[in-house]
């Protein structure tokens, strides 16, 4: 692919090579980083639960919600391990983005947990019957 601020690579536009890093991408954060695993497991039995009743709205919920949470979980791990590549000591400064990063996380985290409980609260008569 061709760097679009040093001129180098190749050139062209490859949508199923970006396709093909994007879900590589994925498929690396889901297989080495735990918390986006079982995250995206539980998501997956909702959506799938959803799916099966036919609750469109509650579908796009649940889905844009995991999306939002993976998208924090992965720019958490790659800040993360930027910062530990640039600096390998202890540093207060590292620290504090690290924190800041993390905090990201935490909210996008709440609003997933918010989202599947009332989600789950709202089919779990539907599941039952």
């Amino acid at each position: 692919m061709r760097n679009k601020f040093l001129g180098t690579g190749q050139s062209g536009y490859r949508p199923l090579r970006k396709f093909r890093v994007c879900l590589s991408g994925l498929r690396y954060a889901v297989l080495y980083d735990f918390s986006v695993a079982y995250k995206v497991v539980i998501s997956m039995v909702l959506l799938g639960i959803t799916f099966y009743y036919r609750q469109w709205v509650d579908f796009v919920s649940v889905f844009a919600a995991t999306g939002l949470m993976l998208i924090a979980e992965m720019f958490n791990t790659t800040i993360e391990a930027l910062c530990d590549f640039v600096e390998t000591r202890e540093n207060e400064k590292i620290r504090v983005i690290k924190d800041i990063a993390a905090a990201a996380t935490g909210i996008s985290i709440l609003i997933w947990l918010v989202v599947l409980v009332a989600e789950l609260g709202y089919l779990w008569p539907l599941i039952l019957k």
